[in-house]
């Protein structure tokens, strides 16, 4: 990797104000207390360890959590500066680690050409939410060493050796009286470190556990860059062409850029910013997008793919199937707000839509096979496009004929304001039936879906409109599908999918969530999606009242508290089962019921269990269950 050739001493970390707040707003600095908060505090240390090796001098990053949730990273870059500060008066490397707002990121004449730790907030803000921290630098023939806790110096830098090497090792025991756990999610973060790895052309990242017997470790090395990223996004979906088209182009914007289209129905782009996730976008998306467009466009134009009397392909038309990766480099970027979640710089647009112009033209030129497979999807997703736009039209001409735009089978709630209200979709005739009865009729709506639902991962938008389970689903919630798709119109504030604790229950529920996923997915961005709970077990005995259980571990629990003999045990196969008292009290009542909210945590993971899960290839799908079928609690056979 190419060295960022630029002194980095003590004058190159400037001091811009104290560490006075951290420990009292702590969700101001890492966003909450909770395991994602407790996830930051690592990232926020390999990040300053991946800033090095952006700027060319670290080509390897190890991660350890050790027992008792003490995290270790270490790197080999240069090793933090560890001369007086002018500034400060004590060492520079304390100075970074014990000042808000210190680091070598400012300006530019700093230490780095590009970073995503813009804030310098880093180092300091862990430091004052650990119980301690231990810092270890290797730099100019030295190995000097220094701790804290709390927050507070308690041993100043000082020499402790020598050493020929360079880097930075960190250890550090998040504080539990800050932090609701101090357990980390593995999965989670060896997630992120893959992520990086992947941006990170080169640069090698070991991940080990070490709080389990048999240690878990993982090693991430993609000398491919954004291509490998692209192929293991894409490894359970067919691919139009073997090779991702690959697009790179340094300057004062370096940018690089990674696609391969599939034969699946909808878009996967994903982008970055000095290996920030920019999960809103930006300006570096709105470039990629025009590009794509008009290059497509141009070609089918110039080759006779597209003739005269044809209308232009649409961006969601060529968009169709792409799994791309986007990734910047900006010297200065502006997010919006601290979580850095869109890029605002204005002048990336153009860097990049240029860019793809020229490089994206060029490949088509010269592969007119792959230009022919990926345009041939396009055409075909604007065929689909118009006939969904029609079957859209002939939907609504027909509910503005009728007396009530909402479905016949949808019992609405009398309450109209989407905040204070809910809507139970609810597997079967049977269930609706005490479901409509057993509700809170001011806010509780009931729609109930029968017959086998679309898998809407093998179907095209306009085989969803019209159709007789999914159409129901979309007028009672309002806000239209896919681009059309508008948050502010959705008529319950909670979506509640109700379904038998079995299989079929199971199955209906992940058919629902896919189609929220793929084509509502604001939907469940918004938090607005929930599962309802209902029992499996009801436990009756003379003298008590019946007492209702939602797992094995609670059933037992509660045998072994009410002594076992005389007690009836009623398990429940499907929720026409109860009646609509039962119903009401178990499974609908807001004082006792329980709702899992569905949350998205990761796109990346939920578009491939999801593709896994309801795609057409049956060996992803096979060693998916065999490899979880250990976590199953509950199945019906």
């Amino acid at each position: 990797m190419e060295k960022f050739e630029h002194k980095y001493g003590a004058d190159q970390i400037q001091v811009l104000e104290g560490l006075e707040a951290v420990r009292k707003r702590p969700g101001m600095y890492i966003g909450s207390t909770s395991v994602r908060g407790l996830h930051h505090m690592v990232y926020e240390i390999v990040d300053n360890c991946v800033d090095e090796a952006l700027a060319g001098y670290c080509t390897e990053i190890n991660i350890e959590i050790e027992p008792e949730n003490i995290v270790s990273v270490q790197d080999n870059g240069r090793g933090i500066p560890v001369e007086i500060h002018p500034k400060t008066g004590i060492s520079t490397a304390e100075t970074v680690y014990t000042v808000l707002h210190a680091g070598g990121k400012f300006g530019g004449d700093s230490g780095y050409k590009v970073s995503g730790g813009l804030h310098g907030v880093g180092a300091s803000v862990v430091n004052a939410l650990s119980t301690w921290t231990e810092v270890t630098v290797e730099r100019d023939g030295g190995i000097f060493q220094m701790t804290f806790e709390k927050g507070k110096t308690v041993k100043k830098l000082e020499r402790v050796g020598n050493s020929n090497k360079t880097g930075t090792k960190v250890r550090f025991l998040a504080d539990d009286t800050i932090f609701e756990t101090r357990e980390y999610e593995y999965e989670v973060l060896e997630k992120r470190f893959r992520e990086m790895a992947f941006l990170t052309k080169g640069l090698k990242i070991t991940f080990e556990d070490k709080r389990v017997e048999d240690s878990k470790r993982v090693e991430f090395c993609f000398e491919g860059g954004l291509s490998s990223f692209v192929e293991y996004l894409n490894k359970n979906k067919e691919s139009l062409h073997d090779k991702p088209i690959y697009i790179e182009k340094n300057g004062d914007v370096p940018v690089e850029i990674a696609i391969q289209y599939t034969s699946a129905y909808t878009e996967n782009i994903y982008t970055f910013v000095n290996n920030i996730n920019t999960v809103e976008g930006g300006t570096h998306l709105e470039g990629f997008k025009r590009a794509l467009t008009k290059v497509f466009n141009d070609y089918a134009r110039s080759h006779n793919i597209l003739k005269e009397k044809d209308g232009n392909l649409q961006g969601e038309d060529i968009r169709e199937g792409i799994t791309a990766v986007v990734s910047v480099k900006v010297k200065e970027p502006q997010f919006e707000g601290q979580t850095k979640t869109k890029l605002g710089n204005s002048e990336v647009t153009g860097v990049v839509q240029s860019m793809v112009n020229d490089a994206l033209a060029a490949f088509l030129e010269e592969n007119p096979t792959v230009a022919k497979s990926i345009l041939d999807k396009c055409i075909s997703a604007s065929r689909a496009r118009e006939a969904a736009r029609k079957a859209r039209e002939l939907v609504r001409r027909k509910s503005a004929l009728e007396t009530t735009t909402l479905p016949g089978k949808l019992a609405d709630c009398s309450d109209k304001n989407p905040e204070n209200c809910e809507v139970y979709i609810v597997e079967g005739d049977s269930a609706g039936g005490s479901a409509k009865q057993g509700r809170d009729r001011k806010f509780q709506a009931i729609l109930p879906l029968w017959g086998k639902m679309l898998n809407v991962e093998k179907s095209r938008a306009d085989k969803i409109y019209g159709n007789d389970k999914l159409n129901p689903v979309i007028v009672a919630i309002g806000a239209g599908i896919g681009s059309d798709f508008d948050i502010t119109k959705i008529r319950y504030g909670k979506v509640i999918i109700m379904a038998d604790a079995d299989v079929d229950g199971a199955h209906i529920r992940t058919l629902l969530l896919t189609f929220f996923f793929r084509y509502m997915r604001p939907l469940i961005e918004n938090g607005n999606v929930y599962l309802a709970q209902p029992p499996l077990y009801k436990i009756t005995k003379k003298g008590i009242k019946d007492i209702y259980c939602y797992t094995d571990e609670q059933l037992d629990q509660t045998l072994n508290e009410l002594g076992r003999e005389g007690c009836g045990i009623q398990r429940y196969k499907g929720l026409g089962e109860m009646n609509p008292e039962q119903l009401w009290d178990t499974t609908m009542n807001p004082e006792t019921r329980t709702l899992i909210q569905v949350q998205l945590d990761d796109a990346i993971k939920a578009d491939e269990t999801f593709t896994i899960l309801m795609g057409d290839d049956v060996e992803p799908r096979r060693n998916f269950i065999q490899s979880n079928a250990k976590y199953v609690k509950n199945l019906d056979i």
